[in-house]
């Protein structure tokens, strides 16, 4: 197990946590990986008031060990042949587990951040860690219970930005969870243009772009699936905004799962537009998984 890489969970002081912690130790075990529950402390200002300065090191070391400790017990209770241990960082909640994600299988964080993490709305460490992480990135949605289980995973498919990193994780993870697969490319309907012809025209080439995209991703799965044999797949092209098709669908499923887009350079200080938006709206836990550098 000390070879494999692990799972690692953000956790806060909260007591809301504990569902967190037992669904990514339900992942580790999934993966036969060790689960790595992680505090983030950041110590006081030096130069602030006393009253800021009040604690020192080894209390705040202290009250994030006492967490550890506390969610730790809850994955070992959940899991008990799970191989568990704390990390206990100090320093900037989202850099901590930018870094640590070069050395992981997989990070999940709570919707609202965590991991010593300030109780903030998505957009802070959550949204940081997904856009910067070098491992997928699980995050979980408020909707329905973390542990809801319908067996069906959904994967955005983008033809602009194909990702096969995207693709074979969506299609892993619908394997080792015994899960349909379902492949959504979604594309905005262009205008008709006025008059019979132009409206003829427009819907021939809405066929054209269609069956292209049709063609394109069913050699995709094909491969996938000469690979992962016992996963029935569904591919769905629709007109349609993409994260509104992705966030609607995920009503009924346990997992969508998009791109980062970040590569390298500048794309990698922003995360996808669609990816972003599904990461507020869906209703079910979303997996941002990084694309590999360009050459």
């Amino acid at each position: 197990m000390a070879d494999v890489k692990p799972v690692i969970v953000g956790v806060d002081d909260a007591d809301d946590q504990d569902v967190l912690v037992r669904y990514a130790a339900h992942q580790a075990v999934l993966r036969g990986a060790p689960l790595h529950v992680a505090h983030a402390v950041q110590l006081p200002w030096p130069f602030g008031s006393a009253a800021e300065r009040e604690p020192d090191e080894g209390s705040v070391a202290e009250r994030g060990a006492a967490v550890l400790d506390r969610f730790e017990s809850v994955a070992r209770s959940a899991f008990p042949g799970l191989t568990v241990a704390g990390e206990l960082p100090f320093g900037d909640p989202a850099g901590t587990l930018v870094e640590r994600s070069a050395e992981a299988v997989l990070v999940v964080l709570g919707h609202r951040g965590g991991g010593g993490f300030p109780r903030l709305a998505l957009g802070s460490v959550s949204l940081q860690v997904a856009t910067h992480a070098r491992c997928p990135v699980l995050v979980t949605r408020p909707g329905k219970p973390v542990g809801f289980a319908s067996g069906h995973i959904v994967v955005g498919a983008d033809l602009v930005h194909y990702s096969s990193e995207v693709m074979e994780f969506a299609m892993a993870e619908a394997d080792r969870r015994a899960a349909h697969l379902q492949v959504v490319h979604a594309m905005h309907r262009p205008a008709l243009l006025p008059g019979t012809a132009g409206i003829t025209t427009a819907v021939s080439d809405i066929r054209a772009v269609e069956d292209s995209a049709r063609h394109f991703l069913e050699e995709q799965i094909a491969e996938l699936c000469g690979r992962y044999p016992g996963v029935p797949v569904e591919l769905r092209i629709d007109w349609v905004r993409p994260a509104t098709a992705l966030a609607e669908l995920s009503e009924e499923a346990d997992l969508v799962v998009v791109g980062s887009r970040g590569r390298t350079g500048l794309r990698r200080l922003l995360l996808g537009s669609v990816s972003s938006e599904v990461l507020h709206t869906a209703h079910c836990p979303v997996a941002v998984v990084p694309t590999a550098a360009e050459a």
